[in-house]
């Protein structure tokens, strides 16, 4: 596969990699965020009508993030202090953040726009074939790299990462410890939901620039099924998000072979994705991870215990 295809694939799976990731985070609390696919339509109108109006990305980005914050921390609050179930919670949100998009969106529509400009890393993207594919990008592509190493770093080598999975794994054991349970949970649903807010304006800032009705529908559920994909584990959740970004643009480089297909390509991506979905959980796949200890966290990676649950204390 020539550079130029594996630079594409990663740009284009840039927006899936923050929300993914963002999810990822929320979930190994102990939140589960149903809203995604809401939450990225409202995340990404937010944002284009935030750039657009006041003519910078930056600020798209961050009004974004602001947004699909306070969505997720409204799941986080139903939760913590009303007792709520969060997916009926997040099917609500879901809607009705998308019916927001909308509404709200109706003066954008198709409107031009600012996106993020090109940052060609001087000296590293002149490197044949690897500064093609890793250093020809922009700010959002080479944010989105970082945000991998840094999750990883965070989860599995920080005090605070382990913090992090006795809160979402057990949550009374972690409370009986000292650990501030809600404070947490509030905590990184809100850092979870800022980064799927950026997914969104990543999506119409940079991959799929503009806005329209129903811009993203459908990836909120890929993101969701991504997590689990990815086994809870930020690094098997990103190559899901690029497995998927490929698949993404293996369908856009077949349609003008293909010309009769043109429809079936464009959703092609995600039958595959739930088919694989499906086999990665099979118990075969799993056997496979108790054989390779070196990488048995990574293939074997489980549900946080306590995702979903309402916590109680004694």
């Amino acid at each position: 596969m020539d550079a130029v295809t594996i630079a594409s694939i990663i740009a284009a799976a840039t927006p899936l990699v923050y929300a993914a990731l963002g999810e990822t985070i929320t979930e190994k609390a102990g939140i589960v965020n149903l809203s995604l696919d809401g939450t990225l339509l409202l995340s990404a109108m937010v944002a284009f009508a935030t750039a657009q109006t006041t003519g910078s990305v930056l600020l798209g980005f961050a009004a974004a993030a602001g947004t699909s914050a306070i969505v997720a921390g409204i799941i986080a609050f139903s939760s913590i202090e009303l007792k709520l179930n969060q997916i009926a919670v997040g099917f609500v949100l879901f809607l009705l953040a998308g019916d927001l998009s909308s509404l709200l969106g109706q003066s954008f529509v198709r409107e031009p726009g600012p996106s993020v400009p090109p940052l060609n890393i001087a000296g590293l993207s002149d490197i044949p074939w690897f500064g093609k594919v890793f250093f020809s990008h922009n700010l959002s592509v080479y944010g989105s790299m970082v945000l991998i190493i840094v999750t990883y770093w965070y989860f599995y080598r920080t005090r605070a990462g382990l913090e992090l999975q006795a809160v979402g794994e057990r949550p009374e054991a972690a409370f009986a410890r000292g650990i501030h349970v809600e404070r947490l949970r509030y905590i990184y649903t809100f850092v979870g939901g800022a980064f799927v807010g950026i997914g969104g304006a990543a999506f119409s800032l940079d991959v799929k620039f503009g806005w329209s009705e129903g811009h993203v529908t459908n990836f909120g559920w890929i993101v969701l099924a991504i997590v689990i994909f990815g086994g809870w584990h930020p690094a098997r959740a990103a190559l899901g998000c690029y497995l998927f970004g490929a698949l993404q643009v293996v369908a856009l480089k077949l349609q003008p072979t293909f010309p009769s297909f043109t429809q079936v390509l464009g959703i092609m991506p995600f039958p595959v994705m739930i088919f694989m979905l499906v086999a990665i959980n099979r118990p075969a796949f799993r056997s496979l991870g108790d054989r390779l200890g070196l990488f048995r966290r990574f293939l074997r990676a489980e549900a946080p215990g306590g995702l979903g649950t309402i916590f109680e204390r004694g």
